[in-house]
């Protein structure tokens, strides 16, 4: 697609990541050090097949080693006892330093996961640094309460940091998602041990130098890269882990439940999958506008979202006049080199992610599904095990596996409904339930809608749009808790209620 000057272009990005040498060492109680073990792995850059570096490989003896310099510095007070004004200052600075490093960290998301470094750059990385900020202001705006009770009593209900917080996050939005974690985490008083992706390390390992230079005590803030069943699994069971943070898949959240189950019953917060509806009326307001947010929310990060609206149901008496658009503007969507400053569409995360998402698109030929995009090879300097085309089936039914399943991919599937009712059943018919859409030009009828849809977010006449400032998570397989606003401190601080009795004299 043609695209306007971009802040990418005008730099050698290939250039910059011949001559970037990155972090790959753990990071415990401030300093930097290889795994126990001495054991590392690769991160690869999907689009080339190239190893990056070859990060430290935590285990379980690291885990300790993190959480234990993480509960020393909880004790000691230096950030949990520190005044809020001071902390909020700390976490500034910790802002401007990783703003200041935004080519270094956009370079890094790029070649991890493969995404095009024009988003990296002005999607990503000021994405995580205005979730900094913007928890950094919250640090001394929280107020506790006062309960109402008889005169003679006060009772007090104060929020607390709950200690040790584990991060554990993936690797489609590797900043972005382990700073909707660390910031509240931080915010709050607690330290943090935080665990990327195997597949997308690097980003989190340049964090902590940062955070030592902004100020965050040693052991304050620690970053443990390793594979997830091992140093996810360590930090699941850990007994001096009192909270566990968690953005991924469903498979994986109902393990994290039952490790918290066999230690110390730790709160666990989960953001897990999705399989989103996106509902269009006959009555929509703006069909090019909804034929452009359907493609751009199924298939912008390659796909690669949890709340992507890959179910797009779509009320017949529309249905041909959006496909034959819809179509067009898919077939736009076309695969290149991420380091191209004009690439708008890169590659999948891995090779074995990607024979995965072929996998569906199999199943759903094998199903009875029309496929009406989805062929063409791989350009050049795009490898051709991790380049998969935007795919659009017409034809689907609920019933199929490629509606049933999340993807993460870019697979679209259109299934008709005559009806809104009709629309809302099939929408509600998933074990997952993390958003929706609904386009109709009547709020009356979108709000009724919205009402009936059985998810934690509903989007009416828009599509995958949200802030900070607005929590964000979903309900059934879609997870349990909420980032993002005020209410993702619930999953990193505790109330203790404190009374007392003014009657009582010496």
């Amino acid at each position: 697609m043609n695209a306007p000057h971009h802040p990418a272009s005008g730099k050698d990005w290939h250039a910059e990541a011949r001559a970037l040498a990155p972090q790959t060492l753990a990071f415990i109680d401030g300093d930097h050090r290889p795994a126990r073990s001495g054991a590392t792995f690769a991160t690869v850059n999907p689009a080339t097949g190239a190893i990056v570096a070859e990060v430290a490989a935590c285990g379980a003896a690291d885990v300790d080693d993190a959480v234990a310099a993480a509960a020393r510095a909880f004790a000691s007070g230096r950030w949990s006892a520190a005044a809020p004004a001071a902390r909020k200052a700390t976490l500034l600075r910790f802002a401007d330093l990783i703003e200041a490093d935004s080519d270094t960290f956009a370079l890094l998301e790029t070649l991890d996961m493969g995404k095009p470094i024009r988003d990296s750059l002005s999607i990503d990385v000021p994405a995580a640094v205005r979730c900094l900020r913007w928890f950094a202001e919250t640090t001394d705006k929280l107020y506790d309460e006062i309960a109402p009770t008889a005169s003679g009593t006060l009772a007090m209900v104060r929020r607390r940091p709950v200690g040790v917080v584990a991060a554990i996050v993936p690797w489609n939005f590797p900043l972005v998602t382990a700073m909707t974690k660390i910031a509240p985490a931080l915010a709050a008083g607690n330290s943090v041990v935080l665990k990327p992706s195997e597949l997308s390390p690097l980003s989190a390992l340049r964090l902590g130098a940062l955070a030592s230079a902004a100020g965050l005590p040693d052991g304050v803030f620690n970053v443990v890269p390793g594979i997830g069943p091992e140093a996810g699994k360590a930090l699941a069971l850990h007994a001096d882990v009192a909270a566990l943070t968690f953005t991924g898949s469903t498979a994986v959240g109902k393990l994290l439940l039952t490790y918290a189950g066999q230690s110390n019953m730790k709160k666990v917060s989960l953001e897990c999958g999705g399989k989103s509806a996106n509902i269009v009326l006959a009555d929509c307001p703006d069909l090019d506008r909804a034929v452009e947010a359907s493609a751009m929310g199924a298939f912008q990060n390659q796909g690669q979202i949890c709340n992507a609206g890959t179910r797009l149901i779509l009320q017949t008496p529309i249905r041909d006049a959006f496909l034959e658009k819809l179509t067009a503007l898919t077939r736009s969507f076309v695969p290149g080199d991420p380091l191209s400053p004009e690439t708008r569409f890169g590659a999948m995360v891995s090779a074995e992610h990607a024979a995965r998402v072929r996998g569906y698109i199999e199943a759903g030929l094998a199903q009875g599904a029309t496929r009406l995009t989805g062929d063409g090879l791989a350009p050049d300097g795009l490898s051709p095990d991790t380049c998969i085309h935007p795919t659009l089936f017409a034809g689907v039914d609920n019933a199929m596996t490629i509606a049933r399943e999340e993807i993460f991919g870019p697979v679209l599937s259109v299934i008709d409904a005559e009806t809104m009712d009709q629309a809302i059943d099939i929408a509600n018919d998933s074990d997952y339930g993390l958003a929706a859409a609904i386009w109709t030009r009547d709020i009356a009828k979108a709000l009724d809608a919205e009402s009936r849809l059985d998810t934690g977010f509903v989007w009416i006449n828009t599509l995958r749009v949200g802030d900070i400032t607005v929590p964000f998570g979903g309900t059934k397989a879609s997870g349990t808790s909420r980032d993002k606003s005020l209410h993702a401190f619930d999953n990193v601080t505790h109330r203790k209620s404190v009374w007392v009795d003014l009657s009582a004299r010496s």
